[in-house]
């Protein structure tokens, strides 16, 4: 009996409801309206807050005393946010124990995989320089074991003379204190500062 009860009551509640709404349809357009509304300023702000990011990306910027005062790893995710400003999108960081000689890897907009190690001194040009032991390590990993079509050595140190030279005899690029300077405080991609960068391996709309 009660349950019987109970379910009329709900039927008639029911009832009323959809009287009641069909006698105050407006109310009903106004809820639809307002939901468009909502819907459609939460798009446009992921939409803006998608659009300052990218702006955010690709005007950023470093001085060289803001890259001599990181620890080596937040070095290496400033060389990857680099990459990324560039255009290389799937830039990420790889370094630590058993890296075999890759802190980041990325794949530029012309479809160049690069292999970059990154060797953070934090005094400087007073710090130690990176020497052609260091380059070896590239040079033994970078293609056979990355894949690297360009294979990098980035530094805010110094650079020997025969590092220099072995990079060149290697086909390896060294980015020294002055081109990372270049780099980081400018806007032009790395392989524009680069020499002998290989050709597109595809072509692209910046082909």
């Amino acid at each position: 009996m009660l349950l019987l009860a109970g379910g009329a009551l709900a039927v008639a509640v029911v009832v009323a409801v959809v009287d009641w709404l069909l006698t105050n349809w407006w109310i009903l357009i106004g809820l639809g309206v307002l939901a468009a509304l909502a819907g459609g300023g939460l798009l446009h702000q992921r939409q803006q807050s998608a659009r300052w990011e990218a702006v955010r990306a690709q005007g950023l910027r470093y001085g060289l005393p803001q890259l001599d005062a990181l620890h080596h790893t937040r070095f290496e995710e400033a060389v990857r946010d680099l990459m990324r400003r560039d255009g290389c999108r799937d830039a990420q960081r790889v370094g630590g124990g058993g890296d075999l000689g890759a802190d980041v890897k990325a794949t530029d907009p012309f479809g160049r995989r690069w292999v970059v190690q990154c060797k953070h001194r934090r005094d400087g040009l007073a710090g130690s320089a990176v020497g052609t032991p260091d380059l070896q390590v590239l040079n033994g990993t970078a293609r056979q074991v990355h894949g690297a079509d360009i294979a990098v050595i980035v530094t805010n140190g110094r650079v020997t003379a025969p590092a220099v030279a072995f990079a060149q005899q290697q086909r390896l690029h060294v980015v020294d204190r002055h081109t990372l300077a270049l780099w980081a405080a400018g806007s032009r991609p790395l392989w524009e500062l680069l020499r002998a960068v290989p050709p597109p391996r595809r072509p692209t709309t910046l082909s």
